[in-house]
């Protein structure tokens, strides 16, 4: 079974996480939502907890789909769960040059781990998750930006 997972800090999970995901599911036998936080940050576990309950609901009828939270590095979470690869979608340049570089150092500490990357889909190629956590803080429907059956837990700040 080719697994690979698909790590970010997902605040919150958008439609444009979900699109990659789907396409993922394409590529791969099993997908895993890693939600990474940053064990030196107040709540960052808490945090995850939530966003990883929130999208498991999400995703509870797709067998083909874990979520997990971790605090570790990538590359060694990768290797925990036997992934072929590392999933990363891009909506730019500057993702772009971002995630090149991450992909490296996967790939380094990885054993040669490698990262596949999906561009955004043109309709969803502009969603972004701080502009979406900031609308969603001055009381904005951000309903159109978010999978249908996906609940906001309430705004945090990162």
């Amino acid at each position: 079974m080719r697994q690979a997972i698909y790590p970010g800090t997902f605040n919150p999970f958008t439609i444009g996480h979900a699109d990659i995901v789907a396409r993922a599911l394409t590529l791969f036998d099993y997908v895993t939502i890693a939600i990474g936080y940053n064990i030196n940050k107040e709540g960052g576990e808490d945090d995850a907890r939530r966003r990883a309950k929130a999208i498991r609901e999400l995703y509870r009828d797709e067998l083909r789909v874990g979520v997990e939270v971790y605090s570790s590095l990538t590359a060694d979470f990768a290797a925990s769960k036997h992934a072929a690869a590392i999933v990363r979608g891009v909506r730019n340049a500057r993702d772009y040059e971002y995630e090149r570089e991450q992909a490296f150092w996967n790939r380094e500490l990885g054993d040669g781990l490698e990262t596949v990357i999906l561009m955004a889909s043109p309709t969803v190629g502009e969603v972004s998750s701080s502009v979406v956590r900031e609308l969603h803080h001055f009381g904005r429907d951000v309903s159109q930006y978010l999978p249908e059956g996906y609940h906001l837990p309430p705004y945090t700040k990162e």
